[in-house]
């Protein structure tokens, strides 16, 4: 299996719901078949039920496991509508298809729905006791889950709890794509001048399409082995279209098979998280600005939605945000390829919140609370960015607020928002 068939698999494996479900009824066939040899054995008597007791636990565990089956999937629905409406439809994917509480409750429902309707046929002449012991079990089970799934699905669906998952995948993201902790500002030893003419370009093929993927050591690889450069035109969570340019080969790397090189790129119809570290925070932006529209006007989840961002801020921050060279072994440029730098960072993360949520007091003050930490706790390098988002969002205030009062307060440092203060921190780059 190839790479690019790989990740396919496992990223549909991680966003479907229905495969768990479906693995627990094979895993009934296995399980009930162990239990037959077991019963057959022992002859269990402990439970000691009659016929007629035994088929009442049954249906009434079978009516049970049913129910719940169809409310978590129905309340599942409602949840995708009222977290797609409130928050945004991306963290659909994200966090609510790839939760494994969700999945392994519904397969233990599955399970013992298919154990309880196959056993129930085996209540004619006598009571296989074992049969009934684990019916009865399995029902407790799935009660204590059904009602432990209603406390979980209720704090999944805080605001709270859904800007940390996507957070903490984020943060994820950037340590897998920067891996290197920041030492000093990334500079390009190689000019592109340096890296050759183009000699070929392969162009997107198929339907238009987002670049969810790239598989960069096998373009390190072949890069290697031919003795050229090959330059990857588009960024991943860019969208290509049918005929643009997707690799453009330098020197030797004219040789390259074309479908070779396709097939280190995986195209989607929607961004993904898995190699795109602007996606993490493009989610908690969209969060940020809908809960400050007019419609919902909920400034605290915003602060929340901004409380991460400062989090990949600060992660992004201290590691060393590449160039676009990537050298091989020898030093010798192999591959070029594109990744946000640590400017892209800043403005994604303030720029849309800074427009709608600086006439919020709470915004502001957070905002500001937010670019001081930074420049205190990240390198003299990472100043600048931070510097002009200070100055931006000064301007904005005086334009906004007319009672010099307003405007003293919107400007007090508040990490909380609109609760303490840092009476008055000051940062190494507002001067």
């Amino acid at each position: 299996m190839t790479w690019k068939q790989r990740n396919k698999v496992r990223s549909y494996l991680r966003s479907s719901l229905w495969i768990v479900p479906v693995l627990a009824g094979l895993a009934e066939r296995m399980f009930r078949a162990i239990v037959e040899v077991v019963e057959a054995r022992t002859h269990w008597t402990w439970f000691d039920l009659g016929i007629d007791g035994a088929k009442a636990l049954s249906n009434t565990v079978i009516t049970l496991s049913l129910s719940f089956v169809v409310f978590t999937f129905g309340s599942l629905l409602v949840a995708i509508q009222v977290a797609s409406g409130q928050y945004t439809p991306r963290i659909i994917a994200t966090t609510l298809l790839r939760d494994n509480v969700i999945r392994y409750t519904v397969a233990l429902f599955v399970f013992t729905l298919l154990f309880a309707v196959r056993a129930i046929n085996r209540l004619e002449n006598s009571v296989p006791q074992l049969f009934v012991c684990i019916i009865g079990t399995l029902g407790l089970i799935c009660l204590a889950a059904f009602l432990f799934l209603i406390d979980y699905a209720a704090r999944l669906l805080r605001p709270v709890s859904l800007v940390k998952r996507i957070g903490d995948e984020g943060l994820r993201v950037i340590e897998a794509v920067y891996p290197e902790k920041f030492t000093s500002a990334p500079t390009a030893t190689t000019q592109l001048q340096e890296a050759g003419a183009v000699e070929r370009t392969i162009l997107h093929r198929g339907t238009s399409a987002i670049i969810l993927a790239v598989d960069v050591p096998r373009l390190i690889a072949e890069a290697k082995s031919e003795g050229g450069v090959i330059e990857f035109a588009p960024q991943v969570g860019d969208f290509v279209g049918a005929g643009e340019p997707l690799f453009l080969l330098r020197g030797a790397a004219k040789s390259i098979d074309d479908d070779l090189l396709r097939s280190c790129v995986i195209f989607g119809s929607e961004r993904t998280l898995e190699q795109d570290p602007l996606f993490g925070i493009r989610i908690l932006v969209d969060i940020a600005i809908k809960a400050l529209s007019a419609a919902i006007n909920d400034p605290t989840t915003a602060v929340l939605a901004i409380d991460q961002l400062h989090g990949l801020l600060r992660s992004a921050g201290r590691r060393n945000l590449r160039t676009d060279f990537i050298l091989g072994p020898n030093g010798a440029l192999r591959v070029i390829f594109r990744t946000p730098d640590w400017d892209a960072f800043v403005h994604l993360a303030f720029v849309e919140i800074r427009f709608y949520g600086a006439s919020n007091i709470q915004i502001a003050r957070r905002l500001r609370a937010m670019i001081i930490n930074l420049a205190n706790t990240l390198p003299a390098d990472r100043h600048a960015a931070l510097r002009l988002e200070l100055h931006l969002l000064d301007q904005m205030l005086e334009k906004l607020y007319v009672l010099p009062e307003d405007l003293a307060l919107a400007r007090i440092p508040d990490s909380q928002g609109l609760g303490g203060s840092t009476n008055g921190t000051t940062m190494p780059c507002a001067t």
